[in-house]
C-alpha cells in the first residue's frame, strides 16, 4: 500500500501523463479512483443520482482536457478535483435556485413593447460595448469570457488557470476598468 505522500505523487505523474500524451491508461487509473470518491462526496452534499454523476463526468472531463493547468506544487489532485466538484455543485444549485423565479412576478412582466428609437439606442449602446470589449488586453479579457460569456465562476477560472483567486478578481476588475475609459462619455456599464 502506498503512503499518502506517494499515493499523491503518483496522482500527480498520471495527471502529468494525461496533460502531456493524452495517456488514456492513466486517465482510466484516475478516472477509476476519483470518479466513485467524487459520486459519494457529491451524495453526501443531497445530490440524486443524475446530477452527482452529471457533475463527475464534467470534473473528469476537466481533467482530461484541461490537466495542464493542475499544478502538483499547489495542491493535491484530489483537492483540485473536489474544487472543481464543489464550484460545480455550487453553480448546479444557483442555475436551480433561478429556475424556481415565478415568470407571474409582477417586476418580471414586461409593460410594453419597446418602440423602434429605443431599439435603435439598445444597437448603438451595443455596438460601442463591442467596440470597447476589443480594447481590453487579453489576459484580461479571456478571463471576463470564462466568467461572462462561459459562466465560470471566479473560484473555477482559478483553479483551471492556476491564477490566485485574487489575481483573477482583480484582472476582471480591470477589464471592467479598461471597459468604462473605453466607454467614457457613454452610457456606464455596472460590473
Amino acid at each position: 500500500m502506498l503512503s499518502d505522500g506517494d499515493q499523491k505523487d503518483r496522482f500527480a505523474a498520471l495527471a502529468k501523463a494525461v496533460a502531456d500524451r493524452r495517456d488514456q491508461l492513466a486517465f482510466r487509473q484516475l478516472f477509476d479512483h476519483f470518479a466513485p470518491r467524487l459520486n459519494y462526496w457529491l451524495h453526501r452534499r443531497g445530490l440524486p443520482n443524475e446530477e452527482a454523476e452529471e457533475i463527475v463526468q464534467e470534473v473528469m472531463t476537466v481533467l482530461w482536457h484541461r490537466a495542464g493547468l493542475y499544478d502538483s506544487s499547489r495542491s493535491s489532485l484530489s483537492t483540485w478535483l473536489f474544487r472543481i466538484a464543489r464550484n460545480r455543485h455550487i453553480d448546479l444549485q444557483r442555475r436551480q435556485r433561478t429556475r424556481m423565479i415565478d415568470g407571474k412576478e409582477p417586476l418580471l412582466q414586461i409593460d410594453d413593447v419597446p418602440g423602434m428609437e429605443t431599439m435603435l439606442e439598445s444597437e448603438e449602446r451595443e455596438a460601442k460595448v463591442r467596440e470597447a470589449l476589443t480594447r481590453i488586453p487579453g489576459e484580461q479579457m479571456e478571463l471576463v469570457r470564462a466568467s461572462f460569456f462561459l459562466g465560470y465562476s471566479h473560484s473555477e477560472i482559478a483553479a483551471c488557470t492556476g491564477l490566485p483567486l485574487g489575481t483573477v478578481k482583480s484582472r476582471i476588475r480591470l477589464a471592467f476598468e479598461h471597459l468604462r475609459k473605453a466607454l467614457d462619455g457613454h452610457d456606464r456599464l455596472s460590473p
